[in-house]
């Protein structure tokens, strides 16, 4: 059915009827679905007052209201629920345990560390596995998420845990959420001569969201001015009740540095897992899990470290992991020993994949590579759409004309490049928290690990003001004299702090000047004279400050501005020009403005730049 003409244009009516689309949709994509021609719909949304490419990835509001013109009604599919509907559509389901009750087996119980910067987390991590991380970091901080996995004996048995890695500062917060939601149980370290500090809460408010129990490692007992038991007491503020207290909570006193107690650490995991949780997958499943790191080894190609959730992971497997697919080629322990299987809660180094994954991408493995690679080619498209999406702001042609009347619009748009996915996400995370008003925005068009490439030099050229992050990585030599060529700007760190407050240095770069008045000086008319070609001259008395040649003036009668924007155009004493005259001194000034009178002020000012916070 036809509707009536909208700008002249045809385009068939929905009557209601639900069009799905991906988000990052063109109209070309909504033209396939409803049976419309592109064109025709580029022209009903410039009637609408939006001018949108039929290839141009649109957002939500667009394709709704565009949606509610033609009378369809647009739902716009979630990243989510288009991914469940996409392994749906090759009957997988991800996230379940296949098979009933007798099909599950208990499993380790998988581990996150968290708490104050300084308190020792990783020492605590490196004392428990014992080996040296802190020794490479850039900045003093865990700069990169690592799983690992250890033994102890409790009660005669052998059982093992999880560790999950995670950065300490509070620029990784969204990296700390997600090591949250992947874990069973949290370890929050404390230090005995610290206590509880910011950030020892946020950790708190994290694990509670995820519903997650907490066993409290009071570290650095051994150090002079240590207090354990006010750790105890601060933490009952906040529902961490000691058992010795009569709370569930259970408190272990450590040194990470003389590395003391860390068998009764392990135990008290152990006894709250078991307590608490009922930590069991079925190990007789294809097997999902989720990437925890990933990174570009020169040698080995992709590398992702993946936790196996439920079922077993084996070498020669098909997988797909976010965007990127392969064969399981090889996988490595945390000591870099080869794995020819992992099962559940088995953090692993998977080799084989196609291209690097992010951080927190389901993984799942798949009947043959060519199911992989439709899932992860469809993967990548909506990634694709989405980049698209963020690298081309709406822009209405209201918007176009205020823009062309106020200036530019201030906006600067950065491609973060890392070595890891998790560091790139960490500092997107932080770039994105930059508050500098509403005057200047941030948008992120394109995050990556990995070298930077000729693309993102290119992306960046199609989008005007965008800066390359490089994150431990530099650029191939094409895409290094591409942007040197066309004057592409390309910043390298080591240390994430530095990268944040450069970014926002830059950010407040960007806004406008904004200038205050700052009077400079005084003067009361006394006299008139009129001076051919120049006209009115008020000879006048400096009452304060200092008068200045070319500064701007105003007139004021009995506390009444009568002329304003005025400049002090010529200054004299007696018949010599001056350049200023101070307060005391007799001078007769030109404003430019013959309607003076006896007893009139003139104010002089200049307007100089406020400098920001």
């Amino acid at each position: 059915m036809q509707a009536p003409a909208i700008g002249g244009v045809q385009a068939p009516r929905g009557n209601g009827r639900v069009v799905r689309l991906p988000q990052g949709a063109s109209l070309t994509d909504f033209a396939e679905k409803i049976g419309a021609n592109p064109a025709s719909l580029v022209q009903i949304m410039l009637h609408l007052g939006e001018m949108v490419t039929a290839t141009q990835s649109v957002n939500e509001e667009t394709l709704q209201l565009l949606g509610e013109e033609l009378d369809f009604n647009v739902q716009v599919v979630s990243p989510e629920d288009e991914d469940r509907e996409l392994l749906e559509s090759f009957d997988i389901e991800y996230g379940e345990d296949e098979g009933g009750e007798e099909r599950l087996q208990s499993r380790p119980p998988v581990v996150t560390i968290m708490g104050h910067v300084d308190h020792g987390k990783t020492k605590l991590l490196d004392a428990i596995r014992n080996a040296n991380v802190v020794a490479g970091e850039a900045g003093g901080i865990t700069q990169h998420i690592g799983a690992y996995q250890v033994g102890t004996q409790v009660d005669g048995q052998e059982r093992k845990i999880t560790f999950i890695d995670t950065p300490g500062h509070e620029a990784f917060t969204a990296m700390r959420a997600r090591g949250a939601e992947t874990t069973d149980l949290v370890v929050l370290v404390v230090a005995a001569d610290d206590g509880v500090k910011p950030q020892t809460t946020e950790a708190i408010d994290h694990a509670t969201a995820a519903g997650v129990p907490i066993v409290v490692a009071v570290n650095k007992v051994d150090k002079e001015g240590a207090d354990p038991q006010r750790v105890r007491a601060q933490l009952t503020e906040y529902g961490l009740v000691a058992e010795e207290f009569g709370g569930q909570t259970l408190f272990v006193d450590v040194s990470a540095k003389q590395g003391l107690n860390l068998d009764g650490l392990l135990e008290a995991v152990v006894l709250t897992a078991d307590a608490e949780l009922d930590l069991r997958a079925n190990p007789d499943q294809d097997a999902q899990g989720v990437a925890i790191e990933a990174h570009l080894d020169r040698g080995r190609g992709s590398v992702a470290t993946v936790l196996v959730q439920r079922g077993t992971l084996q070498v020669g497997d098909s997988i797909v992991c976010g965007g990127a697919f392969g064969r399981v080629r090889a996988m490595l322990d945390e000591n870099g020993n080869n794995v020819e299987v992992a099962l559940p809660s088995r953090p692993v180094q998977v080799l084989g994949l196609t291209a690097v994954p992010g951080a927190g991408d389901n993984f799942l493995v798949v009947d043959d590579d060519r199911v992989a690679r439709q899932i992860a080619d469809r993967r990548a498209s909506r990634k694709r759409n989405a980049e698209l999406l963020k690298s081309r702001p709406k822009l209405t042609l209201e918007e176009m004309l205020e823009d062309l009347k106020k200036g530019e619009l201030q906006e600067l748009l950065l491609i973060i490049k890392g070595d890891v996915s998790g560091s790139v996400e960490a500092l997107e995370d932080s770039l994105l928290k930059i508050d500098v008003g509403d005057e200047v925005n941030l948008r992120v068009i394109r995050r990556g690990v990995g070298a930077i490439t000729q693309d993102d030099v290119n992306l960046a050229l199609t989008s005007k003001g965008t800066v390359i992050i490089g994150f431990n990585v530099r650029p191939e030599r094409n895409a290094s004299e591409l942007a040197d060529r066309e004057g592409v700007d390309i910043r390298y760190y080591s240390v994430i702090y530095q990268a944040i407050e450069e970014v926002e240095l830059a950010l407040k770069g960007m806004l406008k000047p904004e200038y205050e008045e700052a009077q400079l000086g005084t003067a009361e008319v006394r006299e008139i004279f009129k001076v051919p070609r120049i006209g009115n001259v008020a000879g006048s008395m400096v009452l304060s400050g200092t008068i200045k040649r070319n500064s701007k003036a105003r007139l004021v009668r009995d506390g009444i501005v009568v002329a304003q924007e005025l400049t002090v155009s010529s200054l004299r004493r007696f018949k010599e020009d001056a350049t200023e005259v101070r307060e005391g001194f007799e001078c007769g000034i030109g404003v430019g403005y013959n309607d003076i009178k006896l007893g009139d002020v003139i104010e002089t000012y200049e307007m100089r730049e406020k400098p920001r916070d």
